[in-house]
């Protein structure tokens, strides 16, 4: 009773039974794929979830120390303390290698499925008008994630991280004129430095995840203002929408994908050895591990480097190094380019009205195409990014294997858009359209012995189709 006067004295005041109704009756669309933006969103629930946790643990210090912990093949070696803090955590914390593991995993699966996510916002023209914002915030989310990820990556100061440090001070040195100051505020001073730990941890632990929570928040906010987009299917147009609504069919739905990413998360961290800092050693400035390979989404930049042939520009009494090419002007035209995509094809095609339907890919020959090829563009730079152990696994020179990328680098993009064309046409032209109507339709035997179906089927599906079944 009391429960319910508390109720209704709050609704009288602000509505919210109203509110409630409404908001618990939005419906979201069915298909598995609208799934992959939750995916990335749990993952990054449970990398604040395990990262808060190490922070208890961690001592973000550059600081020389001697290691005289539990691991003994490292006692007596000079360290930072920001090592000797990840070892104690893989061996002394409790639960300290599960929660390491399953931070790093996350950290991975999240920047998947956000690829994965604006993939599929790409190839079904979700980020046509009035969706443009979202993409443009979808991308920013996408380069956040893997600025975190390596800020995080680096933390441990380990020779492998220390590596890949020493890769992104040379990137941040070639960019001509502000180079230098750019690369002494980030680090500190000149590569190595003792402050270059610390400054990673604010980066990693308060500054890009706060961009990230806020980003996140505008595009679920967004996303939630606007109508969901649907595959097209008979019954559905730009005015309406199909699925289930918030409560309690997607709720329960959505909950479910959070512990299901959750456990998928948790037995990869107990079960899948990733990282083991431990067998690298301390960062030591002089030395160089062999087969030095970033994580995935870090790969397709380091094979831009690998690949780049030895050019660099000179003029007016300026250099432009080697590693700008590859390391900053290719991705800021990639980027720039994804950026104004929405914009470049709305102003191509001369479509610029609202759109709530979405594409097949097979429909938009020209853009699949050029997906595709771009696909390919950075699986050729990613494999590239692991030349050295390809060359090494196979047996092949390396220098020949480098050569082998870089036409590949060229030719295959080309080949995979045009193949991927030639599909899309041939495609579009036959009289398969799954995405128009439902997979089945239900067969009803008659008290005559006769067979008949639900409906029109060439109404529901848009073809002609055969039905057959025996008694």
């Amino acid at each position: 009773m009391i429960t319910r006067r508390i109720a209704r004295w709050i609704d009288d005041r602000f509505g919210a039974a109203r509110f409630a109704q409404t908001v618990l009756g939005k419906v979201f669309p069915d298909h598995w794929s609208f799934m992959l933006g939750e995916v990335a969103l749990y993952s990054f629930v449970m990398l604040v979830l395990t990262g808060t946790y190490l922070t208890f643990f961690f001592s973000a210090s550059g600081r020389q120390v001697v290691y005289h912990g539990s691991y003994a093949p490292l006692r007596g070696q000079h360290m930072s303390a920001a090592y000797a803090s990840v070892i104690d955590i893989s061996f002394k914390v409790r639960a300290g290698m599960v929660m390491r593991q399953m931070h790093h995993w996350a950290a991975l699966v999240f920047i998947a499925a956000i690829v994965v996510h604006l993939c599929r916002v790409f190839f079904t023209g979700a980020f046509r008008r009035p969706r443009e914002i979202n993409w443009i915030i979808g991308l920013t989310l996408l380069l956040l994630a893997m600025a975190n990820g390596f800020t995080g990556y680096s933390l441990p100061d380990d020779q492998l991280s220390g590596t890949g440090l020493r890769i992104m001070f040379s990137i941040l040195l070639s960019i001509p004129i502000l180079g230098t100051w750019i690369a002494f505020l980030f680090f500190g001073g000149n590569f190595p430095t003792q402050e270059i730990v610390g400054r990673l941890f604010v980066f990693h632990v308060m500054l890009v995840p706060g961009l990230l929570i806020g980003l996140l928040g505008a595009h679920l906010a967004i996303l939630w203002h606007q109508k969901h987009t649907q595959f097209p299917r008979a019954g559905r147009t730009e005015r309406n929408i199909e699925g289930s609504k918030l409560w309690p069919v997607y709720a329960l739905r959505s909950i479910a994908l959070f512990f299901l990413v959750a456990a998928v998360l948790a037995a990869l961290g107990g079960l899948v050895q990733i990282n083991p800092v431990w067998l690298y050693g301390p960062f030591r400035p002089a030395s160089v591990s062999a087969a030095s390979q970033p994580d995935w989404y870090i790969g397709w930049l380091e094979g831009a480097l690998r690949l780049m042939p030895p050019w660099e520009v000179r003029a007016f009494n300026h250099t432009i190094p080697n590693p700008f090419f590859p390391g900053v002007l290719m991705p800021g035209i990639v980027f720039t380019l994804l950026y104004l995509w929405p914009f470049l094809e709305a102003r191509v095609t001369k479509d610029r009205e609202p759109h709530n339907l979405l594409d097949r890919p097979r429909d938009r020959a020209i853009r699949t195409a050029i997906g595709a090829g771009g696909l390919m563009f950075f699986l050729v730079l990613f494999l590239a990014g692991g030349n050295d152990v390809l060359a090494n696994t196979f047996h092949l020179s390396l220098y020949a294997m480098t050569i082998v990328l870089r036409i590949a680098l060229v030719i295959a993009p080309p080949v995979v858009a045009f193949i991927a064309y030639r599909l899309c046409r041939e495609l579009a032209k036959g009289p398969v359209k799954p995405l128009q109507g439902p997979v089945g339709y239900t067969v009803r035997r008659t008290e005559e012995g006769a067979y008949e179906t639900d409906g029109d089927h060439e109404e529901l599906a848009g073809d002609e189709a055969d039905v057959s079944a025996s008694p």
